[in-house]
């Protein structure tokens, strides 16, 4: 236990100080916006809910410290997600020292610790699939009581509420236990259920918005969008394969998939774990391109395996060199994250950026909800935000996904559409400058919206961001 607290207290010390990445926009809004509204029916969500859902009431109690409270839940996640495969490891057959010893190589992984550090939507869902694969080795070794089976459902349905590519581990799993009953697939489907009714019911409230979301815009939008940027390497099955490479190598992950290629296992436990590796790999390179974040699912059976081989032929001085020159190389970033901080703490800066906003708002006698391709900056500042803008910049940069009928609808704003969508009452643009890891330009035609109609251009202080507002009323 003191183990799991020191982990946990150490990634939430790296997500205060992990760089800022603006695909924690959309999960930061959505969040705030959940407490009083559905997604899809009320704003925009480019995901599946339940996340948001499930993290609204504490978006709401956080205040103005709603971004690095969701990166801290990710971060607890990621110490729990540790701690399950920790234990599956142990429930497959491995001794403490290899299981440990997996489990600390998985903590090196960039991609984990990426993973665990940012407001995404990636740490939640693995956690739960770890979990899920801790109750599978229990079902393995005839440990498990029927009630597990309808956790492992309930888990695994919920991992795949909160981020689709889980789906496919959650399927694989639902096959395994079709073909070996002792899994007990009634049960698990029975534990599924409650998922699968949120679903129902959002796709019910608003049919048409819910598959944008969850299907159309993630098949559609990045092909378009690195089209129109003159990137088709990215999305180019070259491209994707050296993107997976890269990703893996930056960790011990790469390392642990050659083992267990190495040493292909017939144990029960090692047949469903690599069913569980390969559902992970097609999940993650589905998508286009390849993100690290996708490839998280493989990682907690890909580690429990690695786990179960060591147990079997303790690694040898090759393999130990390998992991420590794989470790370093995957703690990387998170040490230059470290070394930055001498530069200022990105969860620090968002508070005081906020304060900023905040004083300059009311004195300018702003009003309104804020329209911006950054509204995870918002609630520092205590603003609301345009739930048009909720997506942050991911729609808004697109071309042609909709018709313009079909964006008031669904609640969005494209960047050829702003003239002629209803009146914006206050717009923030810097936050898709370098420093937020996004595109400066995206925020041009919002500056250009603003400057046509004689807005005041408001600089604040910190010098990243700027606010317009409408000229004042004459008294």
């Amino acid at each position: 236990m003191a183990f799991v607290t020191l982990t946990a207290l150490g990634l939430i010390a790296l997500a205060m100080i992990r760089p800022f990445d603006h695909d924690e926009s959309q999960y930061v809004a959505a969040a705030l916006l959940s407490a009083g509204g559905l997604p899809y029916r009320d704003f925009a969500y480019l995901q599946t809910p339940l996340q948001p859902m499930l993290l609204a009431p504490l978006a709401v109690a956080s205040g103005i410290w709603v971004w690095p409270v969701l990166r801290a839940v990710n971060a607890l996640c990621g110490a729990v997600m540790l701690a399950a495969c920790y234990a599956a490891a142990r429930q497959g057959g491995a001794t403490a020292r290899p299981a440990l010893l997996a489990t600390a190589l998985m903590a090196c992984c960039d991609i984990f610790l990426f993973t665990s550090a940012v407001a995404r939507n990636d740490a939640i869902p693995a956690m739960l699939l770890a979990i899920a694969l801790w109750l599978a080795m229990r079902q393995i070794a005839g440990t498990a009581r029927p009630v597990e089976a309808v956790a492992i459902g309930l888990v695994l349905s919920a991992a795949t509420a909160a981020k689709i590519s889980f789906a496919l581990p959650a399927a694989a799993y639902g096959l395994y236990a079709l073909a070996n009953r002792d899994h007990r697939p009634a049960l698990l489907a029975l534990g599924a259920l409650p998922a699968a009714a949120l679903m129902l019911w959002l796709y019910a409230e608003a049919p048409a918005a819910c598959w944008f979301g969850v299907f159309t815009f993630p098949a559609q939008a990045p092909a378009e969008w690195y089209l129109a940027q003159g990137m088709p390497a990215k999305l180019a099955l070259i491209g994707k394969a050296l993107d997976t490479i890269k990703f893996l190598a930056l960790g011990p992950a790469l390392m642990a998939l050659v083992i267990a290629l190495r040493w292909p296992g017939r144990a029960a436990a090692e047949r469903l774990l690599d069913l569980m590796i390969v559902a992970g790999a097609i999940a993650a390179l589905l998508p286009e391109p390849t993100w690290r974040q996708y490839l998280l699912p493989i990682l907690p059976p890909l580690f429990i395996r690695l786990a179960l081989v060591w147990a079997r032929v303790p690694p040898g001085r090759g393999a130990r060199i390998a992991a420590v020159i794989f470790a370093t190389g995957g703690l990387a970033p998170s040490v230059e994250a470290g070394l930055r901080v001498l530069h200022g703490v990105p969860m620090v800066t968002v508070i005081e950026q906020g304060a900023a906003l905040r004083t300059v708002f009311a004195k300018a006698g702003g009003v309104g909800p804020v329209a911006t391709l950054s509204p995870q900056l918002l609630p520092a500042a205590g603003l609301a935000i345009d739930p048009r803008f909720a997506p942050g910049p991911f729609y808004f940069r697109s071309l042609n996904l909709l018709n313009a009928q079909q964006e008031r609808q669904f609640h969005l704003i494209s960047r050829n559409r702003i003239e002629t969508a209803a009146p914006l009452h206050a717009i923030l643009t810097g936050g898709e400058a370098a420093w937020m890891s996004g595109e400066p330009s995206d925020d041009q035609p919002l500056i250009d919206y603003a400057v046509a109609r004689g807005w005041r251009r408001l600089p604040v202080p910190g010098g990243r961001l700027t606010l317009y507002l409408p000229p004042r009323r004459a008294p």
